[in-house]
């Protein structure tokens, strides 16, 4: 790894921390030539998947984007943000096993609304009037009574 103050081309590893269930590793790094310490973190590369959006563009998928509608839809509920890192993590997770380079933005709502539904109702109805745009009172209201029955 290439020290970032002087651009050596070789460090010590003082210390490695998974992070994210060990999706993500951190190194602290020390270069031999200036004595600097910096971090790096290291992910698998991902397969870009493309988003299909329902007026036919295209759209690389954006998991900030993901996550700050599913915060939206949570805002001033009684949810960790551990949690809603989780639940964009397992649609992600769940997005790539599909093993498609092409999603259309309807699975990733169903996806969202799925995992929303177990973990807050309100964050769930709220994000489900944007996601379905609804049209009039009655078709939330059928979405509330939806909720209720099950």
């Amino acid at each position: 790894m290439r020290c970032p103050f002087c651009q050596f081309a070789d460090t010590d590893v003082l210390d490695t921390r998974k992070l994210n269930e060990g999706d993500t590793i951190r190194r602290r790094r020390k270069c031999r030539a200036c004595g600097r310490r910096f971090t790096t973190y290291e992910r698998v590369e991902r397969v870009s998947i493309m988003v299909v959006k329902k007026n036919g563009e295209r759209e690389p998928f954006d998991r900030e984007k993901l996550m700050r509608g599913v915060q939206t839809a949570c805002y001033r509920r009684p949810v960790a943000t551990h949690e809603l890192e989780r639940l964009v993590n397992d649609a992600e997770a769940e997005l790539l096993a599909r093993e498609e380079h092409e999603v259309p933005s309807a699975v990733i709502g169903d996806l969202v609304m799925r995992h929303l539904r177990t973990l807050d109702e309100v964050a769930y109805i709220r994000f489900a009037s944007v996601y379905r745009s609804f049209a009039d009172i009655g078709k939330l209201r059928e979405a509330v009574d939806e909720l209720l029955e099950q």
